[in-house]
């Protein structure tokens, strides 16, 4: 990864760069699949069925599926295998260094090998692979506020999609107690949402902040659930944000 002195956002935010170096790395499995499960299972529900990977690099990579309950109407898909090795945190920030990755989604996301060949299907499992396994590609971390484009320059997720990046955000829909996992190892991770962005969503945060970016979601009720054509709050009404 390089990270040139001049990358920072209008808001401040230091922009990093990525670059990989590294050669493939077979993954060795996965260290706390089972614990991670269970959590998963004691606050969100039963699993239904796991995505898993053939051939993994650097981390093994899971994507478990929850179906929506009465308790929840959503669909949660929940990654394992990220928090096996620990996030390159600078040694001055507090932030967690073991995480896992969630998206939300209607209840009726199709999720079927077959409505996987569309890509207008499959960019949410797309996105949590990628993101999950970025800090260990690249020695980088991931944290709360942090933006990610698709790409440079950034492009839609997939055709018809308004989206072309995420940010990381605590989950808000679900328990309090989901977002922790302690392990008897002493290893602690954290459970973090990602929520996709529109271009000019992404611009604000970026020219202004993150806590601009969130009060503009609490505003229009926006919360950690992918809604494909969502409120824009970004968009720009004669020339200003």
């Amino acid at each position: 990864m390089t990270i040139e002195a001049d990358d920072v956002s209008p808001g401040g935010s230091p922009i990093l760069v990525h670059s990989r170096e590294k050669d493939f790395t077979p993954a060795q499995g996965e260290s706390h699949i089972e614990e991670i499960s269970a959590h998963i299972e004691r606050h969100l529900g039963p699993i239904s069925g796991v995505f898993h990977e053939i051939i993994s690099d650097i981390v093994h990579i899971d994507v478990h599926v929850v179906p929506a309950t009465d308790e929840c109407p959503y669909l949660r898909l929940v990654t394992s295998g990220m928090s096996d090795l620990p996030m390159a945190v600078p040694d001055e920030v507090d932030a967690p260094r073991h995480m896992e990755l969630m998206v939300t989604l209607p209840a009726d996301w199709p999720i079927t090998q077959d409505a996987f060949e569309d890509e207008r299907n499959y960019w949410p499992v797309r996105l949590l692979k990628t993101l999950a396994r970025l800090p260990h590609e690249y020695d980088t971390w991931l944290g709360f506020g942090h933006t990610i484009p698709n790409g440079h320059p950034s492009e839609p997720y997939a055709p018809g999609v308004g989206f072309d990046g995420a940010i990381v955000l605590p989950p808000v829909t679900t328990p309090d107690d989901f977002g922790t996992l302690a392990l008897e190892d002493g290893t602690t991770i954290e459970f973090m949402a990602i929520v996709p962005l529109y271009p000019e969503e992404m611009d604000l945060k970026l020219k202004k902040d993150s806590e601009t970016l969130l009060d503009r979601f609490d505003a229009k009720n926006i919360q950690d659930v992918i809604q494909p054509g969502r409120t824009n709050v970004a968009k720009k009404r004669f020339g200003l944000f």
